[in-house]
């Protein structure tokens, strides 16, 4: 996937104004336009400016972008870095599929989701009253946060413009409570933490989508967990009864006699807590001693003489 530089598509500096990127647009829009344009490419020109510019009109959006940094160049490869707009603070619900589909592939890997128009709060007429808005974030914990449950502060980045139409974020701190048995894209809500009420209306609420850190040693798929456990040979082919870590703490293994490299073991319910909690596997990985010694290269001639008949690339077909 390529990297889009949506300042260069609009001939602009990143540090442009508001209006300035207004007014880049209406000229490139017109130069542009399938249906008057004389410019070879017009329509995908036209189609590429329009997507730089939902993207840079939007100081949410904009912001967030900005994030990645200066250093990317159009046409590169690139990957959304893990968890590039955690604790970054954005009003709306974001794209749906479909709409973000209409754009490129860039496009819609940062802004499928989590970054959308803002919406309204709730109007009193006569009062003049009304709710602030909704706000969203996205936020990572640790995976044993979900297991216990904790009280977590972090600092969102919250997109604003100053007087001259620069984009910029401010700091705004909460303390919230992760509940025990929390789900990656669950959300945690705020009553009242998010945008500030009109005359005597409510705050709006804040609501933080979770994600789970990436783990040294763990990965989770909804609520369940799995581990990929390194055994030795003789463990895995003469059984032994192992100490394990879980999240939770640790366990006593029994690997049974005869495991071969990818069996599953369960633990039942020992993954995610909930009403109907997930499951721990471990996942088994033959892990080899090296033959980093004359005694081990003598053992492993021995083993290579003892299982003369052993083929292990005989599934493929390949002659021995």
């Amino acid at each position: 996937m390529e990297f889009k530089d949506y300042y260069k598509i609009m001939g602009l500096e990143r540090s442009a104004t508001q209006d300035e990127i207004k007014r880049a647009h209406r000229q490139l829009a017109r130069k542009y336009h399938p249906d008057v344009s004389k410019v070879a490419n017009a329509e995908a020109r036209f189609k590429e400016v329009g997507e730089a510019y939902e993207v840079l009109k939007d100081p949410e959006k904009r912001a967030a972008y900005d994030q990645l940094g200066a250093n990317w160049k159009g046409g590169q490869e690139f990957r959304p870095p893990p968890g590039w707009n955690e604790g970054f603070e954005t009003s709306g619900q974001g794209f749906s599929e479909h709409e973000a589909a209409e754009h490129s592939d860039f496009f819609e890997s940062l802004f499928r989701r989590g970054f959308g128009s803002a919406r309204g709060g709730h109007e009193d007429r006569a009062g003049f009253n009304a709710q602030g808005q909704d706000r969203h974030a996205k936020i990572q914990i640790e995976l044993e946060d979900a297991y216990h449950g904790a009280t977590r502060r972090v600092t969102l980045q919250v997109p604003e413009l100053d007087a001259q139409g620069h984009v910029g974020t401010r700091e705004h701190q909460i303390e919230f409570t992760i509940p025990r048995g929390v789900r990656a894209g669950q959300h945690i809500r705020l009553a009242g933490q998010g945008g500030p009420g009109i005359g005597q209306g409510p705050a709006g609420d804040l609501y933080l989508e979770i994600e789970f850190r990436p783990h040294a040693h763990y990965r989770v798929d909804k609520h369940d967990v799995y581990l990929d456990l390194p055994v030795a040979p003789w463990e895995a082919a003469l059984g032994a009864q192992i100490n394990v870590p879980t999240p939770s703490g640790f366990v006593e293994l029994k690997i049974p006699a005869g495991s071969v490299e990818g069996r599953k073991l369960r633990l039942k319910g020992r993954g995610i807590p909930a009403r109907a909690p997930g499951d721990f596997y471990f996942v088994l990985k033959i892990a080899l001693p090296g033959a980093d010694s004359e005694a081990a290269m003598a053992f492993y001639r021995s083993m290579a003489e003892q299982f003369k008949s052993f083929d292990p690339r005989a599934k493929l077909g390949v002659p021995a």
